[in-house]
């Protein structure tokens, strides 16, 4: 080959994401299952109120698994560059449009409806996916945060 040849196409194969947690769990694995997803966030980068939140926010779509959606489910966790990802998913009845579209913050005499709002508040993005087999809920936290204030924070 010479530098007058073009050169040669390259196949480009994408890096797959770097899975951390892929497991099925009931209320008697909640709590470790809880203690894995902390160990692993902090692995993957995230610290302190990030790190405490982030935890938070999977706990809740946990127990809400287990409380509304047929008492077990399924938790993906994974890390892309700079994000952290986790995905809960069980075989509940779904949720009802009108507590999903319902952004804002439940009154504190409300008994229940806190913690999808919860995992919504606590992380960068969050994206639910619900019907009559059951509901996935996915979280998206970055480990690379370049400005923290009160309440949100910003992205490179």
């Amino acid at each position: 080959m010479t530098n007058a040849e073009p050169p040669t196409p390259r196949t480009v194969v994408p890096i797959e994401h770097a899975l951390l947690i892929a497991d099925a769990f009931d209320q008697a694995q909640v709590t470790e299952l809880r203690h894995s997803v902390a160990s692993c966030a902090y692995a993957a980068g995230l610290r302190d109120d990030r790190l405490d939140d982030f935890v938070l926010a999977v706990n809740e779509l946990i127990t809400n698994a287990v409380r509304h959606g047929g008492g077990q489910g399924w938790l993906r966790l994974w890390a892309e560059p700079g994000q952290l990802l986790c995905e809960v998913s069980d075989h509940g009845r779904g949720i009802s449009a009108q507590r999903l579209d319902n952004r804002n913050r439940p009154t504190p005499d409300t008994a229940g409806g806190w913690g999808l709002w919860l995992a919504r508040e606590l992380t960068d993005a969050m994206d639910v996916a619900t019907g009559p087999a059951g509901t996935t809920v996915r979280i998206l936290t970055a480990t690379v945060v370049t400005e923290q204030h009160t309440g949100r924070h910003r992205l490179d």
